[in-house]
């Protein structure tokens, strides 16, 4: 759920059709085309209060397959809810039930910020925030925060107190925790640690070793609620980044974003098969990134914070590409073929689903919070 760097995403591909989709070329050349001549405009003054008003359909929500027409809104815009010169790196959106309202954090200002959906107020809920990234709530409703300066999984309790639930592995540091999702059966935390925050200062704290390396393969973990104890479920991956479940918890979904730092690294999206509710297996990818542009090129950036809906599509945040990339995909449960798109003036880092009907996306983008409603729900609230 960090934004990989330093290396740009690549911009040219041998590649003439988007991995995992049954489209043609020429077809889908021809819509994307069609939706991005009509946003090579796009601005960040077009959203917010001062913006002009919208004509539905709105331009940006784009629809590249017909399985997207039933899950996206006719009559309703991208909304810009917040934003602020001086936010930084807003990232790790996540829903809280009985509090209506939406937790996120500002990476290299070491906050947390909250929107109240009763009147859109944002104030700081947490300073410091130990460089925080993604943020989730367990079944209990406390606040679980995945930590870059700590290298730290924590928990907030009711009495604000917090609790490091995991920071070591075979006795060594994580690199630094970045999202996590929480299982509703075993309560068990499964988070992802690519290392991103312990390779600058900016956004955590760089290695005591002054190395820009990892401290340990990355990897996705389960710290285990029941025993306390922390699980490699693995280490199949470049650097996993945001992650997420299926509705029925029985597969589990990661962003690869180690193209960041491998060369050889896919920008894709992968998936594992949940065993037990304990282990994963079968791994391989869901979807690529790969996206044929509107002058026939094909181009990659990366997929960073991940959610499922109802239906079992994959709603991933996207970025460094620029106009007609940016924003969130929208890729189908069966076959991982893209079939949308919410493009933004910003990079998206991350993605939740929330509001009274879950049926709202919010989306933090650079120095943006936005939201738009959907005619689906989320699988799950954060």
């Amino acid at each position: 759920m960090n934004r990989p760097q330093p290396t740009p995403p690549s911009q040219d591909s041998a590649e003439t059709t988007t991995s995992g989709t049954g489209f043609r070329r020429r077809s889908f050349i021809a819509t994307a085309a069609a939706a991005l001549t009509a946003v090579k405009s796009l601005r960040a003054d077009e959203f917010g209060p001062g913006a002009a008003p919208v004509r539905y359909p709105d331009h940006r929500l784009v629809k590249l397959d017909d399985r997207c027409s039933k899950l996206m809104l006719g009559n309703t815009p991208i909304q810009r809810l917040y934003h602020s010169s001086n936010m930084l790196w807003a990232e790790g959106p996540a829903w809280n039930g009985s509090g209506k309202y939406l937790v996120w954090s500002d990476i290299p200002n070491n906050v947390q910020l909250r929107w109240l959906e009763e009147d859109g107020h944002v104030s700081v809920i947490r300073n410091p925030a130990n460089n925080s990234n993604g943020n989730t709530f367990d079944k209990q409703g406390r606040q679980i925060s995945f930590e870059h300066l700590t290298r730290t999984v924590a928990r907030y309790e009711y009495d604000g107190t917090r609790t490091v639930l995991a920071d070591k592995f075979n006795g060594k540091s994580l690199n630094a925790p970045n999202d996590g999702v929480v299982h509703p059966e075993t309560g068990d935390v499964w988070f992802s640690d690519p290392g991103y925050g312990a390779l600058m200062d900016y956004e955590g704290t760089l290695a005591d070793t002054g190395s820009v390396q990892p401290m340990q393969k990355e990897a996705i973990y389960r710290w285990e609620a029941s025993t306390g104890k922390l699980f490699k479920v693995t280490d199949e991956i470049f650097k996993p980044n945001g992650v997420c479940f299926s509705p029925d918890y029985k597969k589990l979904y990661a962003a690869d974003t180690g193209a960041s730092h491998y060369p050889d690294a896919p920008k894709n999206i992968k998936v594992w098969d949940v065993v037990d509710s304990k282990t994963l297996a079968n791994g391989r990818e869901f979807a690529s990134m790969n996206l044929v542009m509107e002058d026939g090129s094909t181009k990659a950036g990366f997929a960073d914070g991940i959610r499922a809906d109802i239906h079992g599509n994959i709603w991933a945040s996207a970025g460094w590409v620029g106009q007609g990339y940016d924003g969130v995909h929208v890729f189908a449960a069966e076959d991982g073929a893209r079939i949308g798109q919410i493009l933004l003036p910003e990079i998206c880092s991350n993605v939740c689903f929330g509001g009274t009907k879950r049926n709202r996306l919010f989306m933090t983008g650079s120095q943006s919070l936005y939201a738009v409603y959907l005619n689906v729900r989320g699988a799950h609230f954060c």
